[in-house]
């Protein structure tokens, strides 16, 4: 079907990658109009190639257009250079699709991934000609939906949205349609239309609810305002997986995108507990696709993609009990396809190593480790279940395989961390150079030599985690403490062989008051917004000082949600949200944590955190 471009050539030239904006890419879903009841905007708040890569986001649209009354598009946040073109021009944001503008659509749903995007939610409602706020929405404005892991707290962003979906996307959505069909049918108000809505399972109307606040700043109460509303709101989970919907044929970009490949998920969920790690609670409990059903899958989708690389996705990779069988399929039917197979997220053992060596090629590929931590006393805080020996024995297979290169990945402000941890930090990545040189003799290395890269994160506590009791460090302490990680590396026999990044601190303690913050902070994003805040995720484009100016002309202090520590009993602006995982169950680990106690994983004995009661997955094998 042919259609106009919202833009003209002269316009598309003038700005760069115009590839982001005219849409027409392979496999995008073109319907006819007339033909149509509900039309869904799908919007990552980020620039093309980061929402091109969302997996998440390539589900939900297929499974829409699966549906024949139900044409789902396209739409991302415009890069600076188009934004001021719309502006100038007047022109609203519209879908890639059709090219229409995003204001015609009857739902407007974002997946919020980070939390550094929310003022690119405005953006996009602001350049859509979409009232930013629900309650100034009439039927002539889509349904703002909002789903995503920054949905677990979603507080912050509350104004902006009509609706949250907590959970999966797979179970609701075809039920929310038909409640959306027949409420236009039947001629009732919007206001209305969502009081149905907030009986759906899984569905959050933040404008049904009342947050009281005690003199402290900390929440009292948050109750509904209608008696038929649920007081709180249980995510939705997939429970059969290998039945769920999974696109074979994905959008293939024009341009190259953060992503670029055929993304099988062979798993969601995670049996490993690490006390920092929200995914981990959130995707509870760890459920696994059939092996059969997936080599059907990477077949069909490399044939419809012409992708050559096909990368498995899940939260670990290795834990995937069917690993060894898949692994078999792919390099036979890939290698004759010159395919290549990437495998994130696998532990550094010497199964993982072997099927490395026999899915890469060796000479490109570097080696990641996540230790997390510089010392074991700090490891058992945060669960992370890896010992210097794992790490060190991983590095010893993988010199004597031909890998010289290793990425090291750890946090820095972790709960209850002291000097020896960080300086623990230079001496992992001295003792895996140490390992290079006793492992590879000179007559073998052929020139070359090890190469360590050692990154450091700066931790933000997160919702639905045992450290979401934690304090975190201010953005002083945590350059203080990259500081000492660099002389401590620096300090090393083998400083030369080992590279030192370190992430920015001031967009971590934002992401930090944003993670746990509350509906105070609206005003405080929306003035931001107003103050020329967006992108604020890509560092050379976030304004912190302009931040801290908005906090203060609110009366809103920021370090209420970065450095202080709550209470075992204070009431989280999340605590509406039920993740399948009990809070009694993450203060107990918190209490953990605190003491120094590792916890068991999933498959070796089960914690009670709760997410039995879905009836699924890990909690149900062998049984």
């Amino acid at each position: 079907m042919n259609y106009n471009l919202a833009l003209n050539d002269e316009t598309l030239l003038s700005i760069e990658k115009p590839e982001r904006y005219i849409g027409n890419e392979v496999n995008s879903v073109v319907k006819d109009k007339s033909k149509i009841d509900i039309r869904f905007a799908f919007c990552f708040p980020d620039v093309y190639e980061i929402g091109m890569s969302h997996l998440g986001i390539q589900i939900l649209y297929g499974m829409f257009n699966s549906y024949e009354d139900v044409w789902c598009e396209r739409v991302y946040s415009p890069w600076l250079d188009m934004d001021k073109v719309l502006r100038e021009k007047n022109i609203p944001l519209f879908a890639l699709e059709s090219q229409d503008p995003v204001k015609n659509f009857d739902f407007l749903g974002f997946t919020i991934q980070y939390e550094m995007c929310y003022t690119n939610i405005l953006q996009v409602l602001d350049l859509s000609g979409i009232p930013l706020f629900s309650k100034d929405r009439t039927w002539d404005d889509p349904i703002v939906i909002g789903g995503g892991p920054c949905t677990y707290n979603p507080e912050p962003i509350t104004d902006f949205f009509d609706v949250f979906y907590i959970g999966e996307g797979e179970t609701q959505y075809r039920h929310i349609f038909d409640l959306y069909k027949q409420a236009k049918k039947d001629g009732i108000s919007r206001q209305e239309f969502l009081h149905i809505l907030a009986k759906v399972p899984g569905i959050y109307v933040p404008s049904l609810y009342e947050v009281t606040y005690k003199e402290d700043g900390t929440i009292k109460a948050m109750e509904p305002v209608f008696d038929d509303v649920p007081r709180q709101i249980d995510k939705e989970l997939c429970t059969e997986l290998s039945d769920a919907f999974y696109p074979t044929k994905p959008v293939v970009p024009y341009i190259k995108v953060t992503q670029d490949r055929v993304v099988l998920e062979v798993m969601r969920g995670c049996i490993r507990g690490c006390r920092f790690c929200q995914a981990g609670q959130l995707y509870k409990p760890l459920r696994e696709k059939d092996v059969e059903h997936l080599k059907k899958l990477a077949i069909e989708s490399l044939k419809n993609t012409g992708y050559e690389e096909i990368s498995l996705s899940s939260l670990s990779s290795s834990d995937y009990t069917q690993l060894p069988e898949l692994l078999d399929f792919l390099i036979e039917s890939c290698n004759s396809k010159k395919v290549n197979i990437s495998l994130p997220s696998l532990r550094i053992d010497a199964f993982s190593l072997d099927v490395m060596s026999k899915v890469q090629d060796v000479k490109k590929s570097s080696l990641t480790f996540a230790p997390e931590a510089g010392t074991q006393r700090m490891r058992d805080v945060i669960n992370k279940g890896l010992t210097e020996e794992d790490i060190l024995h991983g590095s010893h297979e993988a010199f004597l395989g031909g890998w010289n290169k290793v990425k090291l990945y750890f946090m820095l402000g972790l709960p209850t961390e002291t000097d020896e941890d960080i300086l623990g930090i230079g001496d992992i990545a001295n003792k895996v150079a140490v390992e290079y040189f006793e492992t590879v003799p000179k007559e073998k290395r052929n020139g070359r030599t090890i190469d360590i890269v050692a990154s450091t994160s700066f931790f933000v506590p997160k919702p639905f985690t045992p450290f979401q009791w934690a304090p975190m460090n201010t953005k002083e302490e945590f350059l203080d403490k990259a500081n000492k990680t660099r002389k401590g590396i620096m300090s090393q026999l083998n400083q030369k062989h080992i590279k030192y990044n370190w992430h920015e601190a001031d967009a971590s303690m934002m992401e930090g008051v944003l993670a746990r913050g509350d509906r105070r902070l609206n005003q405080v994003i929306l003035k931001a917004y107003e103050k020329g805040c967006i992108f604020d995720a890509w560092g050379e484009y976030f304004k912190f000082d302009v931040w801290m100016e908005c906090f203060k002309e609110c009366g809103v202090d920021p370090f209420f949600y970065t450095t202080r520590e709550r209470k075992d009993d204070e009431i989280f602006p999340w605590d509406i949200l039920n993740c399948g995982v009990s809070k009694k169950f993450l203060l107990r680990e918190w209490k953990n944590a605190l003491a120094g106690k590792p916890s068991s994983n999933c498959r070796s004995g089960c914690l009670g955190c709760g997410a039995g009661t879905y009836g699924v997955g890990v909690c149900f094998e062998g049984k």
